[in-house]
């Protein structure tokens, strides 16, 4: 660990009473980081990222559409919406297609561009940067905090750590509120918050998301992406040399040193690096971005934004640290398009499109057809050939319908039900015994397909059919 990561974490051996002193240090302790406040065009963007984010999580929830709340995950009743569309259990493979969509394109995204997704849109990063302008705005910058936090426990200190912390708790517990109004209509929710009727599963997931909030964003922050996330692991697998990285020119910025302004720093045998920390001291992770990549990066740029503050002052080019490649760095030419990237656009591409195609197909009702597996078929005495069948009917539309069933594939084919029109309430599986009966001299091998059409009287554009085999005996064997 280099000189430079003392603002991030230091080694602090604990040995036992009677221990080796030789054995060495064994961990390192960890220590907090306290962020400097930095502005420029990534941290211009990073505020941007958080507040179109926590304003999607935050407004969304209280959106209405077509009479129910825009987006909830009704678990007891089995419906999730999304806006206009209505899922269902039986609709998870969408749920999964997007899966498959999201992680091609975080590792599309990672392949150009690093980790662009921890930078800006992770939800540890997002709520982190909220808490840290929270502590802000209630101890000060930087310095303040360090000093406030060396000092001893005085009035002054005891308030404003009261202060944070209550602020803190509350916004975590309005942010378990309205993750669980995802869950439980947020209306609802609200009025049973304000008349002290909350249920036990609903008050045990506001307190457990909060306290995650909390612990996540408030305590842990940096751990969380060093330690305990997996991304930062594997990342390395989605680079190669034209990856956009941030990178510290070390043929420019070396041998660093300070130097007063207007100095010609090759006089003095110096590169462009002041050695000022500030890219140090602005790390959230506190890492030093002057020894290279490391795994500990999560690609926010504000060393890129501070600086190139730095080098404005000096009246030095900027981009001492920038986002390049490797390629570049050493003097190569980078490429933007190569065949990594053009395979995640295509696969992005057919899935997204083949996604926005389905669900524009997207019928909201299964029929599924079971054969009797009892017997293969039976004759009725009028001599016709007859197999039964059990169609299981799930009505997924909002509204309740009437259906009307018709088979065909077979000449003279004819079906037979107990009732001519079936009612299906919405979200209801209804279990339809029906039986099929055909001549056999139209049958003309032992298996035959036929085909169940299902179609709600008052919306024939709702229809659903499916195969099944018929089978019986074929005659002149």
């Amino acid at each position: 660990m280099s000189g430079n990561q003392a603002d991030a974490a230091e080694l602090a051996p604990a040995p036992k009473s009677g221990q080796d002193s030789g054995m060495g240090e064994m961990y390192a302790a960890h220590k907090k980081v306290y962020p400097r406040e930095v502005h420029g065009l990534f941290a211009n963007l990073r505020v941007l990222g958080v507040v179109v984010l926590l304003g999607l999580f935050y407004g969304v929830a209280w959106l209405n559409w077509d009479g129910h709340q825009a987006v909830l995950f009704d678990l007891p009743a089995r419906k999730f919406y999304i806006f206009g569309l209505t899922f269902w259990p039986q609709d998870f493979f969408y749920f999964a297609w997007l899966l498959v969509i999201a992680a091609l394109s975080l590792f599309f995204f990672t392949a150009l561009a690093g980790r662009l997704w921890c930078g800006y849109a992770c939800p540890q990063t997002v709520w982190t940067e909220v808490f840290l302008w929270i502590e802000r705005k209630v101890e000060g910058s930087r310095n303040q905090q360090i000093k406030l936090d060396k000092s001893g426990l005085t009035p002054v200190k005891l308030r404003k750590k009261a202060l944070k912390h209550f602020i803190w708790i509350t916004f975590s517990l309005y942010t378990g509120f309205t993750f669980v109004g995802y869950f439980t209509p947020i209306r609802e929710l609200a009025t049973e918050l304000t008349n002290f009727n909350l249920g036990p599963w609903e008050s045990f997931w506001i307190f457990f998301y909060g306290l995650a909030t909390y612990g996540n964003a408030g305590w842990l922050r940096e751990q969380v992406c060093i330690y305990m996330c997996p991304y930062a692991r594997f990342q390395s697998a989605m680079f190669d040399k034209d990856t956009l990285i941030i990178s510290y020119d070390e043929k420019r910025g070396e041998p660093r040193g300070a130097r007063r302004k207007g100095v010609d720093p090759k006089e003095l045998g110096l590169g462009d690096c002041v050695d000022c920390t500030l890219c140090v001291q602005v790390c959230p992770t506190g890492i030093d971005i002057r020894n290279g990549l490391q795994y500990q990066c999560i690609g926010c740029a504000a060393c890129i934004d501070v600086c190139d503050e730095v080098m404005e002052k000096m009246g030095y080019p900027k981009g001492l640290i920038r986002y390049t490649t490797e390629n570049a760095m050493a003097g190569r030419q980078t490429r933007i398009l190569r065949p990594r990237i053009v395979m995640y656009i295509v696969l992005l591409s057919l899935l997204t499109g083949g996604l926005v195609y389905a669900l524009s197909q997207r019928v909201p009702l299964e029929l599924d057809v079971i054969r009797d597996r009892n017997s293969l078929y039976r004759e009725t005495p009028e001599g016709l050939v007859e197999n039964v069948y059990t169609l299981k009917l799930i009505n997924m539309d909002e509204q309740p319908h009437d259906f009307r069933l018709e088979v065909s594939g077979l000449e003279n084919v004819k079906l037979r039900l107990d009732r001519p029109v079936v009612h299906v309430n919405s979200g209801d599986v209804l279990n339809l015994p029906v039986s099929v009966q055909v001549d056999p001299v139209v049958l003309t091998r032992p298996a035959n397909e036929i085909e169940f059409t299902l179609t709600a009287i008052d919306k024939p554009g709702l229809t659903r059919t499916e195969t099944a085999r018929f089978l019986g005996p074929v005659l002149g064997r």
